[in-house]
């Protein structure tokens, strides 16, 4: 018993420490088959040759798998619905000259942005559109830009990185549970208990385990899968989405945004008593005032979970030092009538045409 677990650690050590390898396809699947001489054995030492996720058993870290937006399990209780409302606003009401769901699918695909897409062109149909970079030809940037996932027990997905994004694919008209996208494989856990595996996943800070309200949250109380409907709705997780690069920017640790979140509900760094989520100018004064008091923290101060405001991205100075004009502020800030409306105004436009207020 001893050897078996010894081995079983090593496999694991493996696992998590080794390199970004890009074997995406034409195909769009990135594992190898199962018993391809020269590559791995068959199925990776596992006896589950008749699990649904064989697929996926012997993933390796930096591969890139294509997966089912409907088959992948949430890491998190919750989402900022005023992200996934921009998003919506952005693909159904939006001004752009190639809609921005096929930059969004092609970023989150590994392939940057679309490079073109007809009148016709849908989702679920990606030959009716094309993205700047084809499969296979994949780069480091391309890669880091996409949505990340660990491989559990019996070949399960879970979703360590882009819940706002595929939820925004499932609730669009052209997307849904059916619609497939590329993901990158942090890691592969498929050889652990089911137990041993959530163990995991809070030692490597790739799940989430709080609702909006700071309690904690069990694992088999996480939503099943993504979709609007599965998740609750953190007011201060969609505030934090519409602060990047004004008071800080995004970067590599999951779930930055909700730290960031933790730390405006649990230090009260500002005082929000008038935010009116469904007002512009009210959105944006919550907005600034909450990156204004970001961008004011030590790189060394603490913001939630050992985490620093170094380490979360914060920025040295509030709108990278830009006059509330300019810059990123000032795109934000851009109404709807406007011809490129900011991502709050798209938000709340789609909110007031759905009655989501």
């Amino acid at each position: 018993m001893r050897n078996r677990r010894s081995s079983l650690r090593s496999r694991l050590t493996l696992v998590l420490s080794l390199p970004l390898v890009v074997t995406g396809t034409a195909g769009g699947t990135a594992t190898a088959a199962p018993g391809t001489p020269g590559e791995r054995p068959p199925f990776c030492g596992h006896d589950q040759r008749k699990t649904p996720n064989s697929t996926y058993l012997c993933a390796e870290a930096g591969d890139l798998v294509d997966v089912r937006i409907g088959d992948v399990h949430a890491t998190q209780p919750s989402l900022g619905y005023d992200e996934v409302y921009y998003k919506l606003g952005r693909y159904t009401l939006g001004k752009d000259a190639i809609n921005k769901r096929f930059d969004d699918w092609c970023e989150a695909n590994g392939q940057l942005e679309a490079a073109s897409a007809g009148p016709d062109a849908r989702l679920d149909d990606p030959a009716s559109f094309s993205c700047a970079l084809p499969t296979g030809k994949e780069t480091t940037d391309s890669v880091a830009a996409m949505k990340t996932v660990v491989i559990g027990p019996g070949g399960s997905l879970y979703l360590t990185d882009g819940h706002h994004t595929l939820t925004s694919f499932y609730e669009t008209p052209d997307g849904g549970p059916d619609l497939h996208v590329r993901l990158r494989v942090l890691g592969n856990l498929s050889m652990l208990t089911r137990q041993d595996f959530w163990k995991q996943m809070v030692a490597h800070k790739w799940v989430w385990l709080r609702d909006p309200a700071g309690n904690a949250t069990p694992v088999n109380k996480l939503p099943s899968g993504v979709g609007l409907a599965n998740f609750q709705n953190d007011d201060y997780r969609g505030l934090l989405y519409f602060a990047r690069d004004i008071g800080y920017s995004p970067g590599s640790v999951p779930f930055q945004e909700f730290y960031w979140g933790a730390w405006v509900r649990d230090s009260n760094p500002v005082d929000l008593p008038g935010w009116d989520r469904n007002d512009l100018a009210s959105y944006l004064d919550a907005v600034k005032k909450v990156s204004q008091a970001q961008a004011a923290l030590p790189a060394d101060a603490i913001v939630n979970s050992g985490f620093t405001a170094a380490d979360l991205g914060g920025l040295a100075a509030w709108n990278d030092g830009k006059a509330a004009d300019k810059g990123e502020f000032a795109k934000l800030s851009k109404p709807y009538a406007d011809s490129k409306p900011g991502k709050l105004a798209y938000a709340l436009e789609y909110k007031a045409v759905h009655g989501l207020g």
